[in-house]
């Protein structure tokens, strides 16, 4: 079995700083939506990693791991109608596949 090098180490301990993988779609209500001004507030404003915002000006889709996913669904509801909200403790899902 190899060792892990230090950058390894280093990425490993960042992946695990945050608890909560957090994913959700954003529609559009009433104005545009911008995955751009969505990414910049949420990378701004909340701790976390891994952060994906991808979509159009109707319909957007985030993904991100942070400790505290309440407040990343409650900034998103202001930008629209959010739907398929799943929050998985990925510290419970790796203890479920080592057993």
């Amino acid at each position: 079995m190899s060792e892990l090098t230090q950058s390894e180490l280093e990425e490993i301990e960042e992946f695990q700083k945050y608890k909560f993988d957090t994913q959700l779609l954003i529609e559009k209500t009433e104005e545009d939506l911008d995955d751009f001004e969505i990414r910049d507030y949420i990378a701004e404003h909340f701790e976390g990693n891994e952060l994906l915002v991808v979509g159009d000006e109707d319909l957007i889709k985030l993904h991100f791991h942070t400790n505290e996913p309440w407040l990343v669904v409650a900034y998103c509801a202001t930008k629209g109608d959010i739907y398929d909200i799943v929050i998985e403790n990925m510290f419970r899902q790796a203890q479920g596949l080592q057993g």
